[in-house]
């Protein structure tokens, strides 16, 4: 199906050609087309846009003086080509093709609409967290700079490209990183193949690569093939760990993909315990001082998803109970609700002023719902509701046997959670210029100082089979906020985050893990 609108519309009804000019939009195969001219021809199915043309899908946006289209190959040609490519989304944006009719766009306004939109600020919606640090891991702060290392968006210049469903070819083309002109940094080809391999992974070739530095200096690119791979990778060669309790100490591992397809993913790391080989002497080969990890993901339909988790902390198979931790978690999209089963072997959670405790196992399944905002008042609400049968510690006495190996009990646990939340701004500054002297420098986006107000207000009852039950409040305010515009090469950045958390409480868990202190 085609959607047109115009400032003028004609028909031939003879040739079956309709002409659209002026301000031309045509929705088609879940894209949209910006245009001053566009011709349709209905028998053969072939359109013609030309001036200032926009095509938009997702997050994709290519424009030129004229495009060539054919509705039924899903294929074209854009002349004079210009645009930006969004990495995380080309497996689906760029998928234009009779294949993928029934995908349509988020939003409904023309190119010309979203370019002359300024940028908006974007506020939290009143989640609180506490940390207070240094060093780069300021993502993890509300309102903190995003975590980088990765190229998600490129700009690309061609005299011509030829797209079909399955990729595009581009002559004499330039693709750079920088989003300011002149880039610092362009790749020049005389020709470009993007090949779409898989929903995560593309393939790109060129002819005759070079690099061109600020305009001037031009060297050979050596690697004619480039691949877009948006699947999870580690970057080192190694990496370094700490794990006192199960590791001994300083380990390193690194990471294998054993598996990988576009519905599973499994690897394994192996590891070496290198304060535990130092500290305890003898060979440093022996099985204690070795172990690994294992990670599966599975995505068998677009509404289920299954991660399975398993860590061996030795190589001596005669202690497996003590040396091995897992889980597996199924989870499936339920209307707006997340449905997940979960199995976990030695789980370790953390409760207070208890410390670290280990539940052996734990079956079970848990609905979750999604982020509910109540009408105006921009209370959002969320809630969840779950069953398990859990082995875990006990001090319990009475529900101990006299004739035991361990502190361990077996039971049915019931527990339903909700939880109304509430953010306020107190107050906001302004953001730099999204220039790359000020308030891009050394953030990719434009920091805004503010202060804010968090309040939270959380219930949770949690029943058993051995007839006990617990029951708790707790209501949380916070403070947060950040100053500075992280452009200034020093004390240009300090973000903060303090809470005040209160528990009101009846009852008490007969298992260690959850009980409230």
């Amino acid at each position: 199906m085609i959607e047109l609108t115009a400032d003028r519309q004609e028909y031939d009804e003879q040739r079956k050609v309709f002409t659209a000019e002026g301000n031309v939009l045509m929705r088609f195969q879940g894209a949209l087309l910006d245009a001053d001219r566009v011709q349709v021809n209905l028998d053969n199915r072939l359109a013609v846009a030309e001036g200032n043309v926009a095509l938009t899908r997702g997050s994709q946006v290519l424009r030129g003086q004229r495009l060539d289209y054919n509705f039924v190959q899903g294929a074209g040609t854009l002349l004079n080509a210009r645009g930006e490519i969004f990495l995380p989304n080309t497996g689906t944006d760029l998928a234009l093709g009779p294949r993928n009719e029934g995908v349509t766009i988020a939003r409904s306004v023309s190119d010309r609409v979203t370019a002359a939109q300024p940028t908006q600020n974007v506020s939290s919606p009143g989640s609180l967290g506490v940390g207070v640090g240094f060093g780069r891991d300021a993502a993890r702060i509300p309102g903190g700079v995003p975590q980088g290392g990765a190229i998600r968006r490129l700009r690309f210049e061609a005299d011509q490209i030829d797209f079909t469903p399955d990729g595009w070819v581009a002559q004499n083309i330039q693709i750079t990183n920088d989003p300011f002109s002149p880039p610092e940094l362009v790749l020049k080809a005389e020709q470009a193949t993007f090949t779409r391999v898989s929903p995560l992974r593309d393939e790109v070739r060129t002819k005759r690569p070079r690099l061109v530095f600020d305009q001037r200096l031009t060297l050979p690119f050596f690697l004619p093939v480039v691949a877009l791979d948006r699947r999870q990778r580690s970057p080192a060669l190694f990496q370094f760990g700490y794990d006192d309790e199960d590791r001994g100490g300083l380990f390193i591992e690194r990471s294998f993909r054993v598996l990988s397809s576009d519905t599973v993913r499994f690897s394994l790391a192996p590891q070496f315990f290198v304060q535990q080989a130092i500290v305890n002497g003898g060979s440093p080969f022996k099985a204690e001082n070795f172990g690994f990890r294992a990670s599966l993901d599975a995505n068998p339909g677009p509404l289920t998803s299954i991660r399975g988790r398993a860590s061996f902390t030795s190589l001596d198979l005669g202690d497996l109970e003590n040396n091995v931790r897992a889980s597996l978690r199924a989870q499936q999209l339920v209307g707006d609700h997340t449905l997940a089963f979960e199995y976990s072997y030695r789980d370790r959670l953390f409760n207070g002023s208890l410390g670290f405790q280990t539940v052996q196992s734990s079956l079970g399944a848990v609905l979750i719902s999604p982020r509910i905002i109540l009408g105006r008042s921009g209370i959002e609400l969320t809630y969840q509701v779950g069953a398990q049968y859990v082995n875990a510690d006990t001090d319990r006495l009475d529900l101990l046997s006299a004739d035991r190996t361990n502190n361990r009990i077996s039971l049915g646990r019931f527990e339903g959670t909700v939880q109304l939340a509430r953010g306020f701004t107190l107050w906001q500054g302004r953001a730099l210029p999204p220039t790359p002297t000020e308030g891009l420098r050394y953030s990719p986006v434009p920091l805004t100082p503010y202060v804010g107000l968090g309040v939270t207000l959380r219930g949770v009852a949690s029943a058993y089979t051995s007839g006990d039950t617990q029951q708790n409040l707790i209501a949380s305010v916070g403070l947060s906020g950040q100053f500075g515009h992280f452009s200034r090469k020093f004390f240009d950045y300090t973000a903060f985050n303090i809470a005040y958390i209160q528990y009101i409480g009846s009852g008490q868990s007969p298992f260690l893990f959850d009980r409230t202190v």
